[in-house]
């Protein structure tokens, strides 16, 4: 993302807004080096925003956090927003913006992530066969900074013809996910386990791509002593002392040391990557 690649098509950053990364599906096979997955936290919408500019779902797209990026085209380009809705911007749509023109997203009134997919893939360097931001591990390209040119490829797929995509959009509402058991599910009495699918938590500002915290009743342990670390994936639900879950994300640690009483439902741990701080979170098995 220097200035190697003005020559080429690509997007101006003008303003990365309060946090803006290049994201596609992650990183696989790498959890026996200590390396995650990371990749696009809500998935879902990720891969919408390619289909919607013609683009196969692997090429990468930028991750916007409440909004605030400001983009400026070197070349012709056409775009497509999902996710969080930022106010006075096309969204579900593909849209062109020409050479010189600017694009703005505001902060969206409901959710927290919006996607921004250009056709061709924003074409940085892969790391480890990924282009994904990991903020955890710091692989992949750098936090989107003012001055930075991000490249963009080319894709021989024709554009879907798709005016506008009626999917859900995010909302403010209080959400419900499903969750199953988790391997440590025992370390907790029934009790504990009634507690966490019928109260309702409240998401911190403590929350981000790692996962979200939750404030609530603590959950009490059944069992105590030390856990030894053992392997995590998006969707856990950990139980550190405190008592409050930690819901993990795309950018969760490899392995950790806390129980991890529940998972989540993979296709809803991404309508939990777009809760705001305050938005409240119950958990369901039905």
């Amino acid at each position: 993302m220097t200035s190697a690649y003005l020559a080429l098509p690509g997007l101006r950053v003008v303003d990365p807004g309060p946090l803006t990364t290049v994201q596609d599906f992650g990183r696989y096979g790498h959890a026996p080096l200590g390396i995650g997955r990371s990749g696009a936290c809500d998935r879902g919408a990720h891969r919408l925003a390619n289909a919607l500019v013609g683009n196969h779902p692997s090429l990468a797209s930028l991750e916007v956090t409440l909004g605030g990026l400001v983009v400026e085209a070197i070349s012709d380009v056409v775009l497509a927003t999902t996710g969080a809705r930022c106010p006075e911007s096309p969204h579900l749509a593909p849209f062109h913006l020409a050479a010189g023109e600017q694009l703005a997203l505001g902060m969206p009134p409901a959710g927290l992530r919006t996607y921004l997919a250009v056709r061709g893939g924003i074409d940085v360097d892969p790391v480890l066969g990924s282009r994904a931001t990991d903020i955890l591990a710091g692989l992949g390209p750098k936090v989107l900074e003012p001055g930075d040119v991000l490249p963009v490829g080319s894709t021989p797929r024709p554009l879907p013809g798709v005016d506008v995509a009626p999917v859900p959009e995010p909302t403010n509402d209080p959400t419900t996910v499903r969750v199953m058991s988790g391997p440590r599910r025992d370390w907790f009495d029934d009790d504990a386990w009634s507690l966490l699918t019928s109260q309702t938590y409240s998401v911190t500002s403590e929350s981000n791509r790692v996962g979200v915290r939750l404030d609530g009743e603590p959950l009490r342990r059944s069992r105590e002593g030390e856990l030894v670390s053992e392997g995590i994936l998006r969707g856990a639900i950990q139980v550190p002392p405190s008592g409050l879950p930690v819901l993990f994300l795309s950018d969760h640690p490899v392995t950790g040391g806390y129980p991890v009483i529940a998972y989540v439902n993979d296709d809803d741990v991404d309508r939990c990557a777009q809760l705001r701080p305050g938005q409240e979170l119950r958990f369901t098995t039905r």
